[in-house]
């Protein structure tokens, strides 16, 4: 598999991923578990504004923001749409990205304001392991409420395997006759 490709399926995973917590934290009662819906909608805007820095380094754009969170907390919804785009924009980016340009570096500077340097892939590469990093955060908190007074919260399952085989179900069925070389992997 080719980085640009590897890196498209990346961030479909993170699509889908963002997509399941988001479900997730909804299904937090607002009244009964205020704090942890906010700890959790924070966290997520947190993915959502880094994402945005870095599509704007990327693009060579101004991000405009001076800290890595915004200082109001958004709604679910406006969370969701504004996720769902950055998230489609990744996926565009990297099906047109070229090795090339994946091995560009890029000088920006932190929202902090110290300088950086990462080539066009490491940015790609942090993106995605950042917000898996923060969605894992979310993942404890909706833990901890569903096993002290919500067992029927529906937990996000965040993995990659999981992704794959959800998104792919295909990859469920085994064949005699396959074409391609399988090596089975013991449990």
């Amino acid at each position: 598999m080719s980085t640009g490709n590897l890196l498209h399926q990346m961030f479909r995973y993170q699509t889908w991923a963002n997509t399941d917590f988001l479900d997730s934290i909804e299904g937090l009662d607002a009244e009964r578990h205020a704090t942890e819906r906010h700890i959790a909608v924070r966290l997520m805007n947190h993915c959502l504004v880094v994402g945005k820095i870095f599509a704007a380094h990327l693009s060579g754009a101004v991000h405009g923001f001076a800290a890595d969170n915004t200082a109001e907390t958004p709604t679910l919804n406006a969370l969701r749409g504004e996720l769902s785009a950055i998230d489609n924009w990744y996926l565009d980016y990297v099906s047109t990205v070229t090795p090339a340009q994946l091995s560009q570096t890029i000088e920006f500077s932190f929202t902090d304001g110290d300088d950086g340097t990462m080539t066009r892939e490491e940015m790609l590469t942090h993106v995605v392991i950042h917000s898996g990093y923060h969605r894992g955060e979310v993942g404890r908190v909706l833990q901890q409420v569903a096993a002290s007074s919500s067992p029927g919260l529906k937990l996000p399952w965040d993995t990659y395997a999981v992704h794959l085989h959800r998104t792919e179900p295909s990859r469920r069925l085994h064949s005699q006759n396959q074409t391609t070389e399988t090596v089975r992997a013991f449990k």
